[in-house]
């Protein structure tokens, strides 16, 4: 019954979002060169109780050489503590960054540390892929609770745990010409969207080169704003198109439609029931469930009818992958 339930849920809420449609442009595209960065670093925990790496070569010869930074010179072969752990820092540098902003870290241990738990991360440099270091994190590491419980001890957070040393040099506001990249490739959003920005300025500014990308060029009043020009341009609406699909997960039972997914006339029969699309009479057979569904239908006109019929979420999956196979489901049904 719970299913069924979620089965006409998922119908409404996808029914109203295509009677919808409209989406902010910032919603939907993002400007070419405009991103997130990744960073990584090596880097050690220290001031564990007892759960860090103890006698792993890796971060012993590690720790050596950072006693060796300050002035303490030991061998790495003398060095066993269980309250330091080696670990992998990660972090996501955002586009415009500067020099003194902080962005949170994410601390992973890759020895045999238990647990990373009260622990501090040491200076520790971030590279970009191009090897140049952006930021250099340091802090008391915070592993996640659920519940009061500890619930992954090996990986931990330091909010604003690194402070960025290094400006992304992006000249933006100067610009000519900009570059949106849809993040759903479709010709005919790529089309609407070029039309609504030329619109919005009154002049030809915008053109689709291809599914995903729509050129835009700074007009003369914009020029050395366009800062003003991408925060106009960012909150216009334009109604998004897509290809007719199903989704179905077969482990949960979840089954979502797109508005433009279509059904042929088709006749089904499964097991004691039986589904008739388009003109005609289904003969009742006695113990069946029967239901009709008038002219072209679409897949929620089917589930609603399914759903009518105490159909089985398996069943139903089952049905759906049917109707795709005699081309009668006209869309894309995918399997998760």
């Amino acid at each position: 019954m719970r299913f069924f339930l979620l089965i006409n849920i998922f119908i409404m809420i996808v029914a109203a979002a295509f009677r919808v449609q409209a989406a902010r442009i910032k919603d939907i595209a993002n400007v070419r060169g405009v991103r997130e960065n990744q960073l990584i670093g090596y880097g050690l925990v220290v001031g564990l109780k007892g759960t860090g790496d103890g006698k792993n070569e890796f971060t012993s010869k590690s720790f050596a050489r950072m006693l060796d930074l300050v002035g303490l010179k030991l061998e790495s072969n003398e060095i066993a503590s269980k309250n330091v752990a080696a670990v992998l820092v990660t972090a996501v540098l955002p586009p415009f960054a500067r020099s003194g902003n902080k962005i949170d870290i994410t601390v992973n241990a890759i020895g045999e540390s238990s647990s990373l738990e009260g622990g501090t991360l040491v200076q520790t440099p971030l590279r970009a892929a191009n090897q140049q270091v952006y930021a250099v994190g340091q802090g008391s590491v915070l592993v996640g609770s659920s519940d009061g419980q500890k619930v992954h001890t090996t990986v931990a957070r330091v909010p604003n745990g690194a402070i960025i040393e290094k400006d992304l040099d992006v000249e933006f506001s100067s610009q000519k010409m900009f570059r949106l990249t849809l993040h759903s490739p479709d010709f005919t959003t790529a089309a609407r969207l070029a039309k609504t920005i030329n619109q919005d300025l009154a002049g030809k500014y915008a053109a689709a080169k291809d599914s995903a990308t729509v050129d835009v060029i700074v007009p003369f009043s914009y020029e050395g704003n366009a800062v003003e020009l991408m925060a106009n341009i960012e909150s216009l609406d334009v109604h998004t198109d897509g290809r007719a699909k199903v989704v179905v997960n077969e482990k949960t039972g979840t089954v979502v439609i797109g508005e433009h997914v279509r059904i042929t006339k088709i006749a089904i029969s499964h097991g004691n029931l039986s589904l008739k699309v388009g003109d005609g009479k289904s003969k009742d057979q006695k113990g069946d469930r029967v239901a009709m569904v008038e002219g072209e239908a679409s897949v929620g006109d089917i589930v609603k009818a399914m759903n009518a019929l105490g159909v089985s979420p398996k069943d139903l999956i089952t049905i759906l992958q049917n109707i795709k196979a005699a081309g009668a489901l006209q869309g894309e049904l995918e399997i998760l």
